[in-house]
């Protein structure tokens, strides 16, 4: 039995229920670098969001978060950037999650489980950092240093699978190499922002969260938002 670790609904968006990315701001509503105060509404402060997590987050067994919409499974996806260029992976029809197969992604995540405790004991991190670390090790090779900047949510409830899920997007910035490792279930490759904006303009079988980022990717390479190691 899987458990996955989630977020009641009404405790992350209590005001609204967004549609897309929703960066993160400073901790008094000042909208991101690079943003307007027009868009300030359009912001959740970073820590108001650590907050909520570690106050109402919580397992559940996994079965019954996938039919239950009051409850968002909490799913670190990270954009990998290396010498100015963003990790484009397809996933291969041997993975474990079927309805991605042969789809293309700038995100490496997956679910935070109850292991991820265990990486945030002490309170040297969060789960979602320690899921965050876990899940770079299970699916890549990075030779040198990198650090993750955690720069927003990412909701789309316009589908069943959506509707249960909350993306924390971050950028993981690469110093050195970066290569698959789970070659038997993914492939890709290093590509600069502009193939990745034509390949989507062209119709290419990205996944829904990829959809949603990709227009948005040099506002998050470039903001200078919570850097943790």
């Amino acid at each position: 039995m899987e458990f996955v670790f989630v977020v009641p609904r009404s405790a992350l968006f209590p005001d609204f229920y967004p549609h897309g990315l929703v960066p993160f701001g400073v901790e008094d509503g000042t909208p991101p670098h690079g943003r307007g105060r027009a868009d300030a509404e359009a912001t959740i402060a970073l820590r108001t969001f650590e907050d909520t997590v570690a106050r109402d987050g919580f397992f559940v067994e996994r079965n019954y978060a996938e039919r239950t919409p009051s409850l968002k499974q909490v799913i670190p996806y990270s954009i990998v950037e290396c010498d100015g260029r963003v990790l484009l992976f397809r996933r291969l029809s041997s993975g474990n999650e079927s309805r991605l197969h042969g789809k293309c992604s700038i995100g490496i995540g997956g679910h935070v489980n109850p292991e991820d405790l265990d990486g945030s004991a002490a309170g040297r991190s969060s789960p979602i950092q320690a899921g965050t670390a876990r899940e770079i090790a299970e699916e890549l090779t990075i030779r040198g240093e990198y650090k993750v900047r955690t720069v927003g949510l990412l909701n789309d409830d316009s589908n069943p699978v959506g509707a249960v899920h909350v993306g924390v997007v971050q950028v993981v910035h690469v110093n050195g190499s970066v290569e698959i490792r789970e070659r038997d279930q993914l492939e890709g490759r290093l590509v600069p922002c502009e193939e990745l904006s034509a390949m989507l303009a062209q119709g290419a079988n990205f996944e829904t969260w990829s959809r949603m980022l990709v227009p948005r990717l040099g506002e998050l390479l470039n903001q200078p938002i919570a850097v943790v190691s």
